[in-house]
């Protein structure tokens, strides 16, 4: 069984995984792409030995859509909520940037792109998450990789804050976009919120809540024992 969960805020994707466990009763459940704890949407998960196992392939080179807040004028040590908050030199100028200056920097994030993937991420560094060796102090060295962004586009702008949608090639780190983002405007920027709102064909208006899947297993457990 493959699940489409639109995962809350303010908890991990290990987190849904033991969720479902408890109320589906199956020991054997995975996900497929971690969503930080600040971050919502949809996380693909898989009950059972089978659908482990076909999440991988399932998933492979998948396209993924987002909605993002970048707060410009600011940066974060991690890039996101959770990490020391800083103003930037030029904080006061975020307030000004114009819509078309904002519009000319996306452009140039459009299509192929090389990106560094940021420090405090699951990428792992001989067999060591990159985020465990930054929580001690040891700065990993992370190369750059080629990333695509199909699509890159303005939904509001209330500065300092700026709201994007992106479609992008599995890989990208939204993350290190909106850190980019800031830096190329020469402010500073990082992400306050984040949603996925698809992974491949798995969309977040098909998807359920962990509250939800509690309730539909509910309702055919209690139609079993009618």
């Amino acid at each position: 069984m493959i699940l489409n969960i639109n995962k809350s805020a303010g908890i991990t994707s290990h987190d849904v995984v033991n969720r479902v466990r408890k109320i589906t009763g199956e020991r054997k459940v995975g996900h497929g792409g971690t969503l930080d704890p600040f971050a919502t949407g949809v996380l693909v998960i898989g009950v059972g030995r089978e659908s482990t196992k076909k999440l991988g392939s399932l998933l492979k080179d998948t396209e993924k859509e987002y909605e993002a807040t970048i707060e410009l004028g600011k940066t974060s040590t991690t890039g996101d909520p959770e990490g020391e908050i800083q103003k930037s030199a030029n904080e006061p100028t975020a307030k000004s940037i114009s819509l078309e200056k904002i519009e000319q920097v996306l452009a140039n994030f459009r299509g192929e792109i090389s990106q560094t993937p940021p420090i405090y991420s699951a990428l792992k560094i001989k067999g060591v998450p990159s985020y465990k060796l930054a929580r001690k102090g040891l700065i990993p060295k992370l190369e750059k990789r080629k990333v695509r962004i199909d699509q890159l586009e303005i939904v509001k702008y209330h500065p300092p804050e700026l709201q994007i949608r992106a479609t992008v090639s599995s890989g990208t780190y939204i993350r290190s976009l909106a850190q980019d983002i800031g830096k190329e405007l020469g402010v500073g920027g990082y992400l306050v919120k984040l949603k996925r709102t698809r992974v491949g064909d798995y969309r977040l208006m098909d998807s359920v809540t962990l509250e939800g899947l509690q309730k539909q297993f509910e309702k055919s457990s209690s139609k079993a024992n009618e």
